[in-house]
Formats: C-alpha cells, structure tokens, sequence
C-alpha cells in the first residue's frame, strides 16, 4: 500500500512583515530574501509576497536533490506556467527557453541540430575576432597607462557583437543597436511585473507598458527584415539555417523563427557576459589564480584564430569559468507551477503553486561546498568533482529541458577569456557590487576594474 502524500508536513513559512509577507524584501534584494529562506527554514521553504487578496505564496526548492526532482526525475509535474514565463511568452516571444509540450518538442526537432558541435565549433573564429575587437578597444583606452573599465559592459557588449554576429552573419550590425537597447528595457520591465504585488493589465497606455510595447515592435521590425532577406538561402547564418530547415514537409513560420531568434538573443548574450565579467572580477582579486590562467593561455592559444580544441585544453580557464557561475550563475532563478501534489524533500507540494529552483541558493548550499562564498576554481577539478551531486551545480538548468546552448556558451566563455587574459592584467575591482535579476543576473551598477596590457 502505497504512503498518502499529504501524509508529509507542509515547508515551513518563511516569516515576514504582516501585511505584506517576504514582499518587501523580495523587491529589495530577492536573492539574499532566498538565501535567508535555505538558512532560517531549510531546503523546502514557503514565502508569502503581497497584500491579503493578492498574496502569492511560493515553494523555494533549494537541496540539490528537490531541484533535480522538480527540473529532472519528474519535470512532468512541474511547468513553465509560473508568472515570469507567462510574461515572458506574451512580451518576447515563444522560445526553445519558454516553450513546452507539443511546441518545445517540435522546436527541440527544428533547432537541435544548428548546436551540435560541428557548428558549434565553427563559431570558435566569429568568438576570436569579436575579441579582437574588445581588445582593440582596450589597446586604445590604456595607451597612456593602466586604464578603468566597467567590465560588465565591455563583456556584454562583446557578447551581443558575438551572438549577432552568429545569428545575423553581415547583417550583424543592423541589429546590435535595436537589440542592446530593447532587451534591458524589457528585462527590466519583466522584472518590475514580476516582484509587483499589485500588476495592472499590460494592454493599458501606462508609461512602461508603452516603452515596453515599442521596445518589442522595434525587435520583430528587425528581425521581419532580416528573416525576409534570407529568402534567397544565400547566406548560412543561423537564421539562415533556420529559416530553410524543414522536417518533412513542416517548416517554422515566419513568427516562429523570429519568436525563436529573439529567445536566442535573450539567453545567449547577457548570460556569458555575466560569466565573464565575474570571472575577470574574481580573478582580479587573486592575482596568482589570474597569472595561472595568462600561462595556460600563452601556451594553448599561440595561433591567430582559437578553435574548439584549442579551447578544450583551457582546463583551469574552464575550472575558474565554472567557479565563477557558480557564485554567479548567470540565471540565479528558475520558476516552475506544479501540476498535481508531490513529495519534494520530505515536504508536500500543493498542486497549483508557484516553485522557485534557485541555482543562486543552491549553488551555496553549505551541504555540498565547503566556506561557499570562497573564490575557489579548484573545486571543479577532476578529483574533487567525482562523485558530486549532480544537481549541487546546474547553471544551464537541467533535465530535458537543460540549455540547448550550454555548448555554444562554454566555448564562447572560454575563448574570450583566453584571449582577454593572454593579452591584459586586471586588477583594483570594485569593492562591493550591487546585484539584482532581470531575465538573467545582474549588476545595479558598473563593474570596475584597472586593466594593464602585459607583454
């Protein structure tokens, strides 16, 4: 006879302010109101957020064996219908990272093969040269001597200029204005949605509804150009490549190639530049981990143009990659909406609420990493990763709907910061960095440091 599922006790409530629950402090810092609920209520937590008639009340999923219980062994239950992916199916588009059922199966069949390692790998010039601009830039800025730059810029600025440039080959630039500036508006505007406890209708001509309807038809404008010019099937860029798959006789239409181009852009550009620009922060803050990673650099990357085996042998560049996304990870919160009632931890889930798989929490979790909040590469070794729960590091998420890009963006990470550490020493980062989350992590403000060239 099987146990009853409500047999188990419901997760403790993480307290908060009568009136508006743990509201005020998830708009105030939603990462550490996470943090305090793995410490003061344990690894399955309620967290109530709002004004009585318009409380939600969320399951926060913190043990590595609840998020690989929610994400993995029965994603089933547990769907894309949580706010945050609702708004983002209606503001942006629907995408390989929103998707599900019938829609993500047939998106996985028409996009899978466009990120298999031979054309992955490919990508590995494009990455090369976008660098080479970065750096050029950062020749000109310390001609005169050791020079101050906000590194989370430069590193999404690189990352844009890369993944247009994949995406759009000599079209490139036609899009990198449109998209630099509609996609943070747009994150930002989801973002303010989702932690507001009162929401008005978006249709309504409210200042931000309007910024944000007029950030989203500049994007479908572009890429509507862009899409029709390929018709021709000249040019093999990605969007070249999607636009003439087919499966049979089925094809995407027109709105389901720019839903998905737009969902491309969305996880793949301000994700890396997180990755890296942590990283180049980290390491400015030990210079022996930083002078490590300019030897290994030096002495892998001696030709003109990276490849992919060249940067499969970047073993502590990757090792310090996978440290930095794991004190950053570039998507520090995954939402899910469970579908039946489950047992997740020893805590009865209700059907119908709102899970929160937290990478950020997780990733700190004092079961599975010793004094977490240390930068310390060395954790992602061969030896001292055997054995580790699988789940105690998902910065791509998990289960079968894991990133399709995880590929392309390791690749792309460890490329650039080869390149970028070859050629430049940063140091002197800023003390204190403010972060918040949008549609991936990130800073209030500008992430500084002094860069030196080096010869």
């Amino acid at each position: 006879m099987t146990e009853q599922k409500t047999s188990y006790p419901p997760a403790p409530m993480l307290p908060g302010n009568p009136l508006l629950g743990s509201a005020l402090d998830l708009h105030r810092d939603v990462l550490g109101t996470y943090l305090r609920a793995l410490r003061d209520g344990g690894d399955v937590v309620r967290i109530a957020a709002g004004p009585p008639g318009f409380r939600v009340v969320l399951h926060g999923v913190f043990h590595p064996d609840g998020a690989q219980r929610v994400l993995a062994s029965n994603s089933r239950n547990y769907r894309k219908d949580s706010f945050f992916y609702t708004e983002t199916r209606d503001v942006i588009g629907v995408g390989l990272v929103n998707s599900q059922d019938e829609d993500w199966v047939r998106q996985r069949r028409f996009c899978q093969p466009l990120f298999t390692p031979r054309y992955v790998n490919s990508y590995a010039a494009t990455f090369t040269r976008e660098t080479e601009v970065t750096l050029a830039a950062w020749q000109r800025a310390s001609a005169a001597g050791p020079a101050v730059v906000d590194l989370h810029a430069d590193m999404t600025a690189l990352t844009l200029r890369a993944v247009t440039r994949v995406l759009f080959g000599g079209d490139a630039n036609s899009a990198v204005d449109v998209v630099a500036y509609a996609f943070p508006l747009l994150s930002e505007y989801l973002l303010g949605r989702a932690l507001s406890p009162v929401r008005l209708p978006r249709h309504w001509p409210t200042p931000a509804n309007r910024r944000a309807d007029q950030a989203r038809q500049d994007l479908h404008r572009v890429c509507a150009t862009l899409i029709d010019g390929r018709r021709d099937g000249a040019q093999q860029d990605l969007l070249g490549l999607l636009v003439g798959a087919r499966d049979g006789a089925d094809r995407l239409s027109d709105e389901e190639i720019r839903d998905q181009v737009l969902i491309f852009l969305l996880a793949g550009y301000e994700t890396t530049a997180i990755a890296l620009a942590f990283a180049l922060r980290c390491l400015a803050e030990h210079p022996e981990m930083q002078q490590r990673c300019r030897a290994e650099a030096r002495a892998v990357l001696t030709g003109d143009v990276v490849t992919a085996e060249d940067a499969d042998r970047l073993e502590y560049i990757t090792m310090v990659l996978k440290e930095a996304m794991r004190l950053y990870p570039p998507v520090p919160v995954l939402g899910r909406n469970s579908k039946a009632e489950d047992v997740v931890s020893g805590h009865t889930i209700p059907a119908g609420v709102d899970i929160t798989v937290s990478p950020w929490v997780t990733h700190r979790h004092p079961e599975f990493w010793a004094v977490p909040e240390r930068f310390d590469p060395e954790r992602f070794s061969p030896a001292r990763s055997a054995g580790r729960h699988r789940y105690a590091w998902f910065p791509f998420g998990g289960g079968p709907a894991s990133c399709i890009g995880q590929h392309f963006a390791t690749l792309e990470a460890a490329v650039m910061l080869g390149l970028i550490l070859r050629s430049y020493e940063v140091s002197d980062p800023d003390p204190d960095v403010q972060l918040t989350i949008g549609t991936a992590l990130r800073p209030t403000g500008p992430v500084r440091c002094r860069i030196r060239p080096v010869d």
